[in-house]
């Protein structure tokens, strides 16, 4: 595919949008040179995100450049059955709304800066810690690993080929690494406002253009109910189990991703975080929404795509559409800049947590218990950067079987819901039972997925989530404790100052 804009266009489009990035980190680093002083300040931007900067750093953890094309790819191929997309990111927010203002109390209560200091603070069990931190570092790493690749193909294409795809992901990784080294969190904020706003207005010029050069819905309705009649209706039988599995693993997985629960520690004020989630209920008709009709017009722009051309349709339509406005033209260099920069900015956020994680739950909590922040930070930071280096070297030339490491992401990070989430509310769980159902539930996931196995149509990380389930909840009536007094429900609700988890 040749876009209008690609070739030194690209590069140009590319130059600009890496060195914007790069000026947000500087510029953040000047403004507030104390953001290295504690764990708090670098990886949660002090607790002083407002409403909109988190309201977009949400957006740019739920919605990344990916959504925009494989959404719309998915939309030609399989037609309205792809509306069932949108239920999954209202899902997502419904699962955030049950468990992040209170899990926000606590966090600013008893200082806590990642996931797992929560489940630290609950259940006051190494072995839950360890297990805990181990499967988000992996789910983390695959997050990762997808991003890197998709840059690299994103480059690529933008650029018409001209850059290589190696060598645009070592372009924006390395960006991406020196202005996450200079402003942590709120360098990452920044970005994640700058992308989103591109990536939103590019969308819905990409939809005006669509509709204007291609025709609307009702051609599209016609033409499809002419040459592809079964793109028409709803999934059935065994369509409607794998839009449950995925509405399962996509909700309840994408809402405990570690770097997701950051933002909720990072809110100003549980007003700020409130008001984020509330605006976020509409992001999934207005992206998720959009990109779905934009995939369902495609029909009559693009008829008899293979599945391969039509992984495409979305630089395909706008390439057509910026060769015939001067206004369209900007509007798709802002979209394609926009789809490069969310990947980066969905790529930082992760390696921000995983550095986190390393640094206060794995380094600071069981290695060195003693070091300050400031060394805590630079540990994070140096493993982290040795990560990316390691992803870097698969991502160079992906393994054909890489789709099944990119399946088992989600697959094991839900394992880890049932501790964030049961934990949070039921007072009799018991770490001996969570860390049973939490091992269970990911070896069975795994095991599962490597070999194929999904029984009754159901898939590996939902099985794996109802193991879990059933040990959690059985081992905890069991063995669990009673109800809490007055007292320790107040300790852990944070009404009642305690010493801070370290």
């Amino acid at each position: 595919m040749e876009l209008a804009f690609s070739g030194t266009s690209g590069i140009l489009i590319m130059l600009f949008y890496g060195v914007l990035m790069l000026l947000i980190g500087v510029g953040t680093y000047m403004r507030n040179k104390k953001v290295h002083s504690s764990l708090e300040e670098y990886y949660l931007g002090g607790r002083g995100l407002g409403t909109l900067v988190l309201f977009f750093t949400f957006f740019a953890t739920q919605y990344s450049g990916n959504t925009v094309i494989g959404y719309s790819a998915e939309a030609y191929r399989v037609g309205y059955a792809n509306l069932v997309t949108i239920p999954f990111f209202i899902m997502i927010i419904l699962v955030y709304l049950v468990f992040a203002p209170r899990m926000y109390r606590l966090s600013k209560k008893h200082d806590i800066v990642t996931p797992v200091d929560f489940l630290e603070l609950k259940f006051k069990s190494k072995a839950v810690s360890i297990l805990a931190a181990i499967l988000m570092l992996y789910a983390l790493g695959n997050f990762l690993l997808e991003q890197l690749i998709a840059i690299g193909q994103g480059v690529a294409g933008l650029t018409g080929g001209t850059v290589p795809y190696q060598a645009g992901v070592i372009f924006f990784i390395v960006i991406m690494i020196i202005y996450g080294w200079l402003g942590g969190m709120r360098s990452v904020a920044y970005t994640d406002t700058m992308q989103g706003v591109a990536l939103l207005v590019g969308v819905f010029m990409l939809l005006i253009g669509t509709i204007v050069y291609f025709g609307g819905l009702p051609a599209a309705g016609d033409y499809i109910r002419t040459y592809s009649p079964e793109n028409l209706g709803v999934p059935e039988g065994g369509g409607l189990v794998r839009w449950t599995n995925f509405l399962i693993l996509v909700g309840i997985g994408a809402a405990v991703y570690p770097n997701a629960i950051q933002r909720i520690f990072s809110a100003k004020n549980e007003r700020a975080l409130k008001r984020s989630l509330t605006q976020m209920a509409w992001m999934p008709f207005l992206t998720a929404g959009v990109v779905f009709v934009i995939g369902i017009l495609a029909y009559t722009a693009f008829p008899d795509l293979t599945v391969e051309e039509s992984e495409q349709i979305v630089g395909m339509m706008a390439s057509a559409i910026a060769n015939e406005n001067i206004i369209f033209y900007i509007a798709m260099v802002l979209l394609f800049g926009g789809i490069i920069a969310a990947i980066v900015s969905t790529a930082d956020s992760v390696l921000l947590t995983f550095s986190s994680i390393v640094s206060k739950d794995i380094y600071g909590r069981y290695i060195n218990p003693d070091a300050t922040d400031n060394r805590k930070i630079l540990v994070g930071k140096v493993i982290g950067v040795i990560a990316v280096g390691f992803l870097l070297m698969i991502a160079w030339n992906p393994p054909a079987t890489l789709y099944q490491v990119f399946l088992l992401k989600l697959e094991i990070l839900v394992q880890v819901a049932p501790a964030l989430i049961l934990g949070l509310y039921w007072e009799r769980s018991h770490a001996r039972s969570v860390f049973i159902g939490m091992l269970t539930g990911a070896l069975l996931a795994a095991v599962f997925t490597f070999t194929n196995l999904t029984p009754l149509g159901i898939f590996s990380g939902v099985w794996g989530l109802i193991a879990n389930l059933i040990i959690y909840v059985a081992g905890s009536l069991v063995f669990g404790k009673a109800p809490a007094t007055a007292t320790e429900a107040n300790m852990l609700e944070g009404k009642k100052a305690t010493q801070p988890v370290r």
